[in-house]
């Protein structure tokens, strides 16, 4: 069985961020790059299932700052080949970049056909996560996202999913396999991986290069502008009795006509 991966990095928004002179990106000297976490949580899912089934796991991310370390971690955690797709467009929408993996994927020698494609169900640049559902349309797979637990009957070419909906209702589905999961969680977090192990996976190398493919046709999205939110009114804390505060929420919505 075979368990395709994708990673990408995002911009750490623990930091501050800025925006560049230009006013349609952000500044790049202070900005730091971490794996999106749902991705890592894909991960996780597709060693669980490498452990289980004997799988071999390949992982696929885009060229960005320090995605090497990324890759090689994932080495180091147990996947069997790691890929870099370089050439992307800077800031390629959710459409440019689907379209492009879909054109390039099936050209790399032993990635396609896959049993199963693993994906964060979003990023912190794609909230709407729609690179995983494009991406499964173009390579003709069924999707499912919002995912967190899979689990593979081999033999019956199927995968058992879990999908948590409000209030704590969980689904269950089933895909035929090939299929494409977007993953938010796992039912385990993502593994613990000793820096020696980290460090002898970059001694060892072994990161594949391969150009991406043009999103054949697909405008690449065009920033207009870019800002930082600006500052509004403070909130009125209202203090008092439960009467006294339940007095002053009633006289402030029917000051705005709300009442």
């Amino acid at each position: 069985m075979k368990i395709l991966v994708l990673m990408k990095m995002v911009p750490d928004i623990v930091e501050e961020l800025e925006v560049a002179a230009d006013g349609r990106s952000l500044d790049q000297e202070y900005l730091r790059f971490i794996v999106n976490e749902r991705d890592e949580y894909a991960l996780e899912q597709a060693l669980l299932l490498k452990d289980r089934l004997q799988a071999t796991v390949v992982v696929v991310a885009p060229e960005a700052p320090e995605v090497d370390d990324v890759l090689f971690t994932a080495r180091a955690k147990g996947a069997d080949r790691l890929i870099k797709v370089v050439g992307l467009p800077a800031g390629a929408g959710a459409r440019v970049t689907a379209t492009a993996l879909a054109a390039t994927l099936p050209g790399v020698d032993g990635v396609l056909p896959a049993d199963l494609v693993l994906s964060g169900c979003q990023s912190i640049d794609d909230l709407d996560g729609f690179v995983a559902p494009l991406l499964a349309a173009a390579l003709g797979l069924p999707y499912l996202g919002l995912v967190s637990r899979v689990a593979v009957d081999a033999e019956g070419g199927k995968a058992l999913l879990s999908k948590e909906y409000a209030g704590g209702v969980m689904g269950r589905f089933e895909l035929s396999l090939p299929a494409l999961v977007g993953i938010q969680g796992c039912e385990k977090p993502p593994r613990y991986v000793p820096v020696a192990k980290v460090r002898a996976a970059i001694a060892a190398g072994g990161i594949e290069e391969v150009a991406a493919a043009g999103g054949a046709g697909v405008a690449p999205l065009e920033i207009a502008a870019m800002a930082k939110p600006e500052a509004a009114g403070h909130a009125e804390m209202l203090e008092g009795s439960a009467r006294d505060v339940a007095e002053k929420v009633a006289d402030i919505l029917a000051a705005r006509g709300l009442l």
